[in-house]
């Protein structure tokens, strides 16, 4: 990037090593929220049953999925766009539903074997997302499109971000001067960086605050709550290198109720994401490669992280975050970060020292790649020239706003016995859809402002 901050679409004339640091910032990026999914996972089935699962679903498989399906998607999308796929927090609720599950065939089941049913429940649910595809390829991205105009999709955009804010604050206030620390330190290399660094204000606020981590943990310093700010322990009797305890999936209808239903709201979260990638990169990515080709992407290394017995990957938009700070939208730096997480997957000790990041860090770099999800929807309200004086555009958004925001436990109701739960940002999409078919006076039209529809992916040249 020169001084001027023009985006790199070609991160090849920065050079490998660079390359390298830049994918390093991109694995960083996503790693706190990866690994946690698992472990809270176990702590799921170890609530159930007194044991969590030793096969499916570890810190190790779950990083491994992370970077296969990434490099899925990226083979999908014909390598055209700059996503990182992480694992879901959407599914969480139905993990937890199958590990309390006492009935039936599942009537002092073993931790391991509710998980590989889980699994099999998540394997269908990736393959939703290729139903999806199909009627997006039949009846094309235009029309498709025509009901997620930028009054829908701003607001959506505007809540994945927000809604997130509350995980940013939990974890920095752990240790509100680590936070802070990280947090100035992107500030400061992102507005007065030189050169390479101001594209790595991410990485350079992780390694800085964590070098204060270890002077202020060697001092005797504790957190907020009076733990250790570092705790190596799990270094220490983690294996140099080892292999992934991968689990095949198990299948019984239950399970799938379960758990097939949630796709609704992850591939609502999916087009909400690739909006949010098109207009932060300027690309039409819904158009080419084609919002089909990028369901068709999430939903294999969905399925494929149920295979091998992993949690579902989605879209991750601390990555888009990452990608509006630094200004390299080049898609090859993310499948770098990929292949990282595919091979701390097979050292464990190095996977465990990167775990040992203290939480209030990851909130302070939460801070800033959250509130820029939510700067990007606002941006895509106003670059499409939204008419926030119309009534029905209010309401709109307000709806979405409520519901986004709002329902944070979502809404759950039953089938066949057992509990599905919907997102409140899946609720918020649903909501903010069926409102702008229904309320007259949608002045929206395709081509009227070509710049804003090719933010938004849906302006075909």
């Amino acid at each position: 990037m020169n001084e001027t901050g023009a985006p790199i679409r070609d991160a090849r004339k920065l050079g490998i090593p660079k390359m390298m640091i830049l994918g390093l910032q991109h694995m960083f990026a996503m790693f706190g929220a990866t690994i946690l999914v698992p472990i809270l996972i176990g702590g799921y089935f170890r609530d159930s049953v007194g044991e969590a699962p030793t096969a499916g679903l570890t810190v190790a498989v779950t990083l491994f999925c992370a970077g296969v399906g990434t490099l899925l998607f990226h083979l999908c999308a014909k390598m055209k766009v700059p996503a990182f796929l992480g694992s879901s927090f959407a599914f969480l609720g139905g993990f937890s539903t199958i590990a309390g599950l006492k009935t039936g065939i599942y009537e002092g089941m073993s931790a391991n074997d509710k998980a590989a049913y889980a699994c099999g429940g998540i394997m269908v649910a990736g393959l939703l997302y290729l139903v999806l595809a199909a009627i997006i390829r039949a009846v094309g991205v235009k029309r498709v499109m025509h009901f997620l105009p930028p009054v829908v999709t701003g607001p959506v955009i505007i809540c994945i971000g927000l809604s997130l804010a509350g995980s940013a604050i939990n974890n920095a206030k752990q240790n509100w001067i680590l936070a802070l620390i990280a947090l100035v330190t992107i500030i400061v290399f992102n507005i007065w960086g030189k050169g390479m660094f101001r594209i790595i204000p991410i990485l350079m606020g992780v390694v800085i605050a964590y070098g204060c981590a270890l002077i202020m943990n060697a001092a005797g310093m504790t957190n907020a709550d009076g733990s250790a700010i570092l705790n190596f322990s799990a270094v220490t009797g983690a294996n140099a290198i080892g292999l992934q305890h991968f689990q095949l999936p198990k299948f019984d209808l239950t399970a799938i109720l379960v758990m097939a239903p949630i796709a609704i709201a992850t591939m609502m979260e999916h087009v909400g994401d690739i909006s949010a990638i098109s207009a932060t990169t300027g690309n039409n990515f819904l158009a080419d490669p084609g919002l089909h080709r990028t369901l068709i992407g999430d939903g294999l290394a969905t399925a494929f992280a149920g295979l091998i017995g992993g949690p579902a990957n989605t879209t991750y938009g601390e990555n888009t975050g990452v990608l509006e700070l630094s200004k390299v939208y080049d898609p090859s730096v993310i499948r770098i970060a990929a292949v990282y997480a595919i091979i701390i997957s097979f050292i464990p000790k190095l996977s465990e020292l990167i775990g040992t990041m203290p939480t209030a860090i990851i909130g302070g770099v939460s801070f800033m790649l959250y509130g820029m999800i939510s700067a990007i929807g606002v941006r895509n309200i106003v670059e499409n020239k939204v008419d926030l004086t119309k009534s029905r555009n209010l309401i709109i958004c307000a709806v979405i706003f409520v519901c986004g925001l709002g329902m944070t436990d979502g809404i759950t109701f039953h089938v066949g016995g057992t509990s599905i739960t919907l997102t409140s940002l899946a609720i918020a999409a649903i909501a903010g859809i069926l409102l702008n078919a229904i309320l007259p006076g949608n002045d929206y039209e395709f081509g009227v402002n070509p710049q804003g529809d090719k933010n938004r992916g849906i302006h075909q040249e």
